[in-house]
């Protein structure tokens, strides 16, 4: 059983795999150069570095291109026109329109794959990889989709709302979600007037966002929704409609006010649920995979771990550098004990073995096959993770996609040789002084499989390389790169 202690480790036992087991964790994984470098700054300033990253600069990483305007809503004289029906021009117009709208749709959809394949792009290119493993939580715990918002420039701006508050406080967070305009769309806030309120954004507010399901009741949902009235889109920016707002008492969870949104949301804050379904989700994200509730030892550290949450009012940093210091995330029961999803598999891939920039859109769409569509979680739910990620289908596909990453070649591709891969890994071993086939072997299984590599795997891989021709060149080490990553144990970090 892991230990469920929070106390640091002793700074002395932080070595290169421990250093490896953060970067994998905190971030999406590096090179051999990249883990030293942790290693050789020690548990407490390692950790420093990774959370408190505002300082690295980020100005050489790419910037999305886009339009905002896209998607935009009809001028109030053509709705006039419209509406009436008695213009003789209102038909010839209404079809102009709607040919319009079909052509501004097909260039958002190309506009959100380009927004896509940026940030997938910033993902793997980025010095600061916790921020953009941050981002990539809040995405799927407060999950919208671009299906539903059907628009790119909304995405994007969510997108910008999560990397802003990603390691900040988790109440502000929210403060900036129920004014978010992609989330007020996804969750038909829009409709939610005084009146008739429209109980979605209330209800996932409490469940999926805040409280977790069983914490409140059917009233509390209804006086919720009457708390967030008014609370709308206009173009691309949230907007306050006054005359909408139910300005009357409500009660929730015991309390009495003249309550609106970010009432609302302090009443939320200031339930004990709050901090350990945030560090629940934390846990998932970070530590280790949650089947269908924790365990004993899981709870305890979920606990420990809500507590320093709530010490801090909801500031992020402290709960981070805590989890990533203490015994239970280094305890080797939870090393190499998660399955690594599809972004944690493809840009961790890419990072480790810092392969060539390959082509973001066929990388894309392996995201996709493999179930982790960026901008398109399946539901407000967000995606399962876990054991969810692979089954007979994508695995292949898991596979498939390091084979790419590593040579550039996809399945179908017929008569390539090394030469057009242009890609030499050689570079993973220049720190190397025994270049024997053991050595590289066990350099390059600590590399992508970390220490629970059984001697067994070892042993066979130090075989295959020790009788190709010509000992450790650009092809063996090709070779043996494709072999360690289609292994069961390189889906799990």
């Amino acid at each position: 059983m892991a230990t469920t202690s929070l106390k640091p480790i002793p700074a002395a036992s932080f070595d290169e795999n421990k250093a490896r087991h953060l970067l994998s964790r905190a971030g999406f994984g590096g090179p051999p150069r990249q883990v030293a470098f942790l290693a050789g700054l020690g548990l407490k300033k390692a950790v420093d570095f990774l959370v408190d990253y505002e300082s690295i600069d980020i100005s050489a990483l790419p910037k999305p291109q886009y339009d905002s305007e896209i998607v935009r809503p009809l001028r109030g004289d053509v709705m006039k026109m419209l509406g009436d029906g008695k213009s003789g021009d209102a038909k010839a117009i209404r079809e102009k329109l709607r040919m319009e709208f079909l052509q501004r749709q097909a260039e958002d959809r190309l506009q959100m794959a380009g927004i896509e394949q940026w940030w997938l792009t910033r993902m793997i290119a980025t010095p600061r990889p916790l921020e953009e493993k941050l981002v990539l939580l809040w995405h799927g715990h407060f999950a919208s989709n671009n299906r539903t918002v059907d628009d790119s420039f909304l995405m994007l701006q969510q997108n910008v709302l999560f990397r802003k508050h990603a390691n900040g406080n988790f109440g502000e967070l929210v403060m900036g979600v129920i004014r978010d305009p992609a989330i007020l769309k996804f969750l038909n806030n829009n409709s939610n007037r005084k009146g008739h309120p429209n109980e979605n954004l209330a209800r996932e507010l409490m469940e999926l966002f805040t409280l977790g399901v069983g914490a409140y009741g059917e009233n509390d949902i209804k006086q919720g929704a009457r708390a967030l009235t008014g609370y709308g889109v206009e173009d691309n920016d949230f907007a306050f409609h006054r005359n909408a707002h139910d300005e009357g008492q409500k009660e929730i969870l015991g309390r009495k006010g003249l309550f609106d949104g970010e009432d609302f949301v302090r009443i939320l804050l200031g339930r004990p649920q709050c901090p350990l379904f945030i560090s629940y989700k934390l846990y998932r994200h970070f530590v280790g995979d949650i089947d269908e509730k924790p365990t004993d030892t899981q709870e305890a550290v979920i606990r420990a771990m809500a507590k320093v949450l709530s010490d801090n009012r909801y500031e992020l940093k402290p709960v981070l550098k805590t989890l990533f210091m203490s015994e239970h995330f280094y305890d080797p029961q939870i090393v190499g004990g998660m399955v690594k999803s599809p972004a944690q598999l493809l840009v961790g891939t890419a990072r480790m073995l810092n392969t060539p920039a390959r082509n973001s859109g066929t990388l894309a769409a392996a995201m996709s096959m493999m179930g982790q569509q960026l901008f398109e979680p399946p539901s407000v739910a967000g995606w399962d993770g876990g054991r969810g990620w692979i089954n007979t289908s994508t695995l292949f596909v898991r596979q498939n996609m390091a084979t790419y990453l590593i040579t550039g070649k996809v399945p179908g591709d017929q008569n390539w040789s090394q030469d057009t891969v242009g890609y030499d890994p050689l570079f993973l071993l220049a720190d190397l002084a025994d270049r024997s086939p053991g050595s590289t072997v066990n350099l390059l299984s600590n590399l992508l499989l970390g220490e629970h590599a059984a001697a067994g795997r070892r042993e066979e891989l130090t075989k295959y390389l020790a009788a190709r021709r010509g000992g450790i060149t650009q092809g063996s080490v090709l070779a043996m790169l494709m072999l360690v990553t289609a292994m069961p144990e390189y889906q799990l970090c």
